[in-house]
């Protein structure tokens, strides 16, 4: 009996750490670039500390024609930065945003 407790135990050490929806069993968001999973509180954070909003208030200033854009990978709908993790709308902007050279 002790030795089964035991295995349990060690089973749940090396188990791999979930991300904070993953553990609250939250699904995916209908919308792509509103998808967090995977994103710890700290990457949340970063995100809202540079001010990142997913429609730009500023015309002509959008992540889409931001130097530190990533555009999407084929078959995606949604972009990402160089400065932060998780998905990017095209239309968003954040205090970081640089012109394209």
């Amino acid at each position: 009996m002790l030795l089964t407790g035991g295995a349990f135990m060690l089973h749940g050490c090396s188990a791999k750490k979930k991300s904070p929806a993953e553990e609250d069993g939250s699904e995916a968001p209908a919308d792509p670039c509103g998808d967090y999973t995977g994103l710890y509180e700290n990457d949340l954070k970063a995100r809202e500390s540079m001010g990142y909003v997913k429609q730009s208030p500023i015309p002509g200033k959008q992540c889409g024609n931001c130097n530190l854009w990533l555009p999407p990978p084929a078959g995606k709908d949604c972009g990402a930065c160089q400065l932060f993790k998780g998905p990017v709308y095209t239309e968003g902007y954040c205090t970081y945003w640089a012109p394209q050279v």
